[in-house]
């Protein structure tokens, strides 16, 4: 369960520093404001599974299912909107959107291996 809690910590991160790449705030030339309205709720929405599991540990293998899946359709769309041209498709954008779907599909492998027992 902590593994999920640290993935979705790492997520929330790493989808807020986006937005505000995209805001203009950390770094400037990569201004985009619909994808920085995007990644600021897909990490609220992290956010909020995360202090659910944190209210109900029980929860933490549907929640971090939920939210990451949620993530990762956003991020999806976000990868569709470059390649037809309608987002930004910037080299950093290209890399940003690859680590998001590293990170989240690697987030929901754990969330969905949560409290099964491993046997060699």
């Amino acid at each position: 369960m902590r593994a999920v809690r640290l993935f979705l910590s790492a997520e929330v991160l790493a989808f807020w520093m986006a937005s505000l790449v995209h805001a203009g705030i950390l770094l400037r030339g990569y201004e985009h404001r619909p994808a920085m309205v995007a990644e600021g709720v897909i990490g609220a929405v992290l956010v909020l599974g995360l202090l659910m599991i944190l209210m109900d540990a029980r929860s933490t293998r549907i929640v971090g299912s939920v939210v990451q899946g949620f993530a990762l359709l956003g991020t999806l769309v976000g990868i569709f909107t470059t390649v037809i041209g309608v987002g930004p498709h910037s080299r950093f954008d290209v890399a940003l959107h690859g680590m998001f779907v590293v990170l989240l599909v690697s987030g929901m492998a754990i969330a969905g291996s949560t409290g099964r027992p491993v046997y060699d």
